[in-house]
């Protein structure tokens, strides 16, 4: 019996490590499940632009704002569904009225009241209700209209964010590229030097090139660790997590062409279509202002259980029912001038957002006009970096040739590396200035939706 009762506490907990343990595999496996889903395992910029529209904080409470309008639209409509109401009232009265008639006192009233009543409620003209069925379209459409605002200065601002860190990723690459040549440049210098055929000047530039373009490196990373950083700040992307970008430099070489020729539209962009959903909200109010003068009209009605008895044990015995139906106009004749006033602010506030979609009308051409010329200007330094590129590749090549035959000095090597890494850097700086203004301007054309 005492081995059966130790096989049975055996199994028993065997059977508790085991369920235990599953859990655990089962939690280990989700919280590593949620983690690889807030990671991105291909960041390229359009997956980094959709990761930020979905995990965004300013995103995220544009859309707590829809859901906000929503609930309110919808509390607001309520007013219009009857209005159904239940009371309830019990009264103890320990000295009732009296009252003197012909010359005889006269008790009014028992010692106990109750009565239960239920009432309803139909609006039948409320502007306040009014308002709400009339608007409700626009203030969804303008709660929309703000998130999409919100994803576009995302989108932008990421975007952004984006180039400037390519941009750092390739002077990083470009200068460990050029450690790697100065390195062998100062082998060459160094053991020609100890042969005899150079003094050691070749030598010593070519220590101080290889210590300053170190430097640099270091600095370009330490300037990249910042950048990535902001950059996972606009896309909500977890702090201790690494996101490595992926790009294609051919690809964005084909993407900076731009059709320079369209001409702006100011009711295509997000800041004229908000400001034309306010001008129909403030219509609507204005409107509302002027219904002030409309009598609100209300139907009611009511059915009262009333019960009353000295004696509160029999309170309800007996039941006194009362019952009736309204109808109420309420008509405010005069308030001081108030309405008239209201509604000269309404105007005037319409007024206002007239002048706001003029003034919107006047800066659209000239926001476009100023990102173009920048534009234009980023694409020519690009074309004429490019060629440039080039030709430091093909001076670079021949002066290092050269000097290896003892034709030309090592400062001229020097002085052909250096224009060479510079050349490079600049031309992936101008790729991404071409890039980020070509994104201005669409931004300025109205054409970058979500």
């Amino acid at each position: 019996m005492r081995f059966m009762n130790k096989l049975f506490a055996l199994v028993q907990l065997k059977w508790k490590i085991f369920i235990v343990s599953a859990v655990l595999a089962v939690q280990s496996l989700q919280a590593q499940q949620t983690a690889n889903d807030s990671l991105l395992t291909n960041a390229t910029l359009e997956n980094v632009i959709q990761y930020a529209l979905k995990r965004q904080p300013q995103v995220q409470k544009a859309l707590i704002n829809e859901e906000i309008t929503e609930t309110t639209i919808r509390g607001k409509l309520a007013d219009w569904y009857p209005q159904l109401n239940f009371g309830y009232n019990l009264q103890h009265n320990f000295k009732v009225q009296t009252a003197v008639i012909g010359g005889n006192p006269i008790k009014l009233g028992v010692d106990n009241t109750s009565s239960f009543q239920f009432t309803a409620s139909q609006n039948i003209f409320n502007r306040d209700a009014l308002l709400a069925s009339r608007t409700a379209g626009e203030v969804r459409k303008y709660a929309k209209q703000n998130t999409g605002s919100s994803k576009i200065d995302v989108a932008v601002n990421v975007s952004k964010a984006f180039y400037d860190v390519l941009a750092t990723k390739q002077q990083i690459k470009v200068t460990r590229e050029d450690i790697v040549r100065l390195e062998r440049s100062l082998r060459d210098a160094f053991n020609q030097y100890q042969a005899g055929v150079t003094d050691k000047t070749d030598y010593k530039r070519a220590t101080i090139a290889l210590n300053n373009t170190r430097a640099l490196l270091k600095s370009n990373e330490e300037a990249l660790k910042a950048k990535q950083e902001y950059l996972k700040a606009l896309m909500g992307y977890p702090v201790n997590a690494t996101l490595d970008i992926v790009y294609d430099t051919l690809q964005m070489e084909k993407e900076i062409v731009l059709d320079t020729l369209q001409a702006p539209s100011y009711t295509s962009r997000i800041e004229y279509q908000l400001l034309a959903t306010q001008r129909k909200l403030q219509e609507a109010n204005l409107r509302y202002q002027k219904w002030s003068y409309i009598p609100s009209v209300t139907a009611s009605g009511a059915y009262n259980f009333n019960y009353q008895n000295d004696k509160f044990s029999k309170l309800y015995n007996t039941n006194y029912p009362q019952s009736f139906a309204l109808l109420n106009v309420s008509v405010p004749i005069f308030q001081g001038g108030k309405r008239k006033y209201n509604i000269q602010q309404a105007e005037w506030q319409l007024k206002t957002i007239d002048w706001d979609i003029a003034d919107l009308r006047n800066n659209v051409n000239a926001q476009y006009t100023q990102a173009l010329a920048v534009y234009k200007s980023n694409l020519a330094n690009y074309l004429a970096l490019k060629d440039n590129l080039a030709l430091a590749q093909e001076v670079y090549d021949v002066i290092q040739l050269q000097y290896r035959n003892g034709v030309k000095t090592y400062l001229e090597v020097i002085t052909s590396e250096t224009d060479l890494r510079t050349a490079r850097i600049n031309y992936y700086n101008a790729l991404y200035a071409v890039l980020s203004g070509k994104i201005d301007v669409q931004k300025a054309l109205g054409q970058i939706v979500y």
